[in-house]
């Protein structure tokens, strides 16, 4: 098991890590097995590989070396070859922010619990802080805009902290994230937008051609990495100016995978202006060593039209576990018989060839993208695997009479049924979503109002809620509409019904009875 100048060799594990993994355990203090992987960035495989070679104490999870282990080990590094450690671009200003990493350290503890479904996997509180450091080092942030394409770590909020003339918006899938992102914005009263978006659906319209920078840290399946950065990628408003900053780690034991996402990025005609070894840590990813890469991609003139012809190659399947996890690809299984007694105008989504072939089909990203040009009665629509946060989206992107959805699995409708009351009576039987519309009029102002911002969902809310309130107030001008609109839901501006996140669907009602309240005074 001896090396060169005698370190241990462990199979599939680079000898820098071996030298790292060794520093770290010579000086006698106790450590647990996650603590070590994070601190050397080599895989929890490795890490165990080389401890079952040496001699330890154990307490309980933490160990250590024997006095004489260490001594022996001490005496083979003072002489051994020390390999060379990339300089951290930004590890000398980490020390001006000590009181943002603390509170970032404490806004990542409180966070929602990752989900395994989407590979969440928190970042350290010094990584994100140093993202952020890395921008304003890198970039020139006078008037510049962010988009995070995913930010279950937070990265928005350590911007915002640091950089608060940057304007910067969330893209995120997770309901909860963009909930929590929302409420820490508030309370540090800091410029952050979010946005929903499934982005095997598309880029919400509001984030298209947004940012001058992108900032995302993706799925790290070649698929995941692929789609996340041609979202990112049709996010920028100037492609020879813009960059996308990408977080990406694989296992030194796992070449391959790492040509394969190389491979991915390659496809989408961006050059590696720069890559930044284990700038990321994380509280997890043990199996590639809670560290990965951060890359700046620079954008070609053939960047974006690649983004957008590969994005729906790349949406097959992005994540390493759950229903969209690569060896649970697939469709939802659907038939006739899915249909019931629905006479669909209109097909949504995967629907075999022989379920009414001669009804139109329409795929679900174009769906949601914009409204159907021609009027329809009834909709069948097929949701696949793994995406039924695009539920409330799928029913609000339509003004038919009837709406039939097909799930994977059953879904418990209570609270959309809830949210979407003041268009639709719900219910649900089996896999299978029934919306009936409700007939317009009647009720009071509030509901009138409501109904008509649900009713045109592919508008700006803004516009649409303006001439509804004009509508019921007369006297009111346009100006004077939109005034009390920012005033109630200054998150409203600028967006479509659809990017809204759960939590402000939620807040709607209240937000157009005190709008409504400011214009009668």
């Amino acid at each position: 098991m001896d090396g060169t100048a005698g370190l241990p060799v462990v199979d599939g594990m680079d000898p820098r890590r071996v030298h790292t993994a060794l520093s770290l355990l010579v000086d006698g203090q106790w450590w647990t097995l996650a603590d070590l992987v994070r601190e050397s960035a080599a895989p929890r495989r490795s890490v165990e590989m080389l401890l079952g070679g040496l001699e330890l104490e154990r307490g309980g999870e933490r160990f250590r070396l024997t006095g004489e282990q260490a001594r022996r080990a001490g005496e083979l590094l003072e002489g051994a070859w020390r390999p060379f450690v990339p300089a951290d671009p930004v590890g000398h200003l980490l020390s001006e922010h000590a009181a943002v990493v603390e509170r970032l350290a404490e806004f990542i503890a409180r966070a929602p619990r990752g989900r395994h479904v989407l590979d969440h996997v928190a970042a350290t509180a010094e990584t994100v802080v140093r993202r952020a450091l890395l921008l304003g080092a890198r970039f020139w942030l006078e008037d510049a805009r962010l988009l995070c394409v995913g930010d279950h770590d937070l990265t928005s909020l350590a911007v915002a902290m640091i950089h608060p003339q940057v304007e910067t918006m969330v893209v995120d899938v997770d309901e909860r994230i963009l909930a929590y992102i929302d409420e820490r914005a508030a309370e540090l009263g800091v410029p952050v937008r979010t946005r929903w978006a499934d982005l095997r659906l598309g880029l919400p319209s509001s984030a298209e051609s947004f940012a001058d920078v992108v900032v995302t840290d993706p799925p790290y399946t070649p698929d995941g990495v692929g789609l996340f950065v041609a979202r990112g990628v049709q996010g920028l408003r100037e492609q020879g100016s813009g960059r996308v900053l990408l977080a990406y780690g694989a296992s030194d034991r796992t070449p391959m995978l790492a040509l394969k996402v190389q491979k991915a990025l390659l496809d989408l005609n961006l050059v590696s202006e720069a890559v930044y070894p284990d700038f990321n840590r994380y509280h997890g990813a043990e199996a590639i060593g809670s560290a990965a890469d951060l890359y700046v991609l620079r954008p070609t003139s053939k960047s974006l039209p690649a983004a957008g012809a590969r994005a729906e190659r790349f949406s097959a399947a992005i994540y390493t576990q759950g229903p969209q996890a690569v060896e649970a690809a697939g469709q939802v299984p659907v038939s006739a018989e899915d249909l019931g007694d629905l006479r669909a105008d209109v097909l949504v989504g995967t629907w075999p060839n022989d379920v009414l072939p001669g009804v139109p089909r329409v795929r679900l990203s174009t769906w949601l993208a914009k409204p159907y040009a021609a009027k329809v009665r009834q909709v069948g629509v097929a949701l696949p695997k793994g995406m039924d946060a695009a539920l409330a989206r799928v029913l609000l992107a339509t003004r038919a009479e009837r709406v039939r959805v097909i799930t994977d699995d059953p879904v418990d409708v209570r609270e959309l049924a809830t949210v979407l009351d003041p268009v639709y009576e719900l219910h649900a039987d089996g896999r299978a979503v029934e919306a009936v519309r409700k007939s317009f009029g009647g009720g009071d102002l509030v509901s009138l109002v409501l109904r008509a911002v649900m009713d045109r969902a592919h508008g700006k809310v803004v516009n649409v809620w303006r001439d509804a309130l004009i509508g019921v107030q007369p006297d009111l001008t346009k100006r004077q509409a939109r005034a009390l609109i920012a005033e109630s839901a200054p998150w409203a501006l600028d967006v479509s019904l659809l990017e809204l996140p759960m939590h402000r669907l939620r807040e709607l009602p209240g937000a157009v009875r005190e709008c409504l309240a400011g214009a009668a005074v």
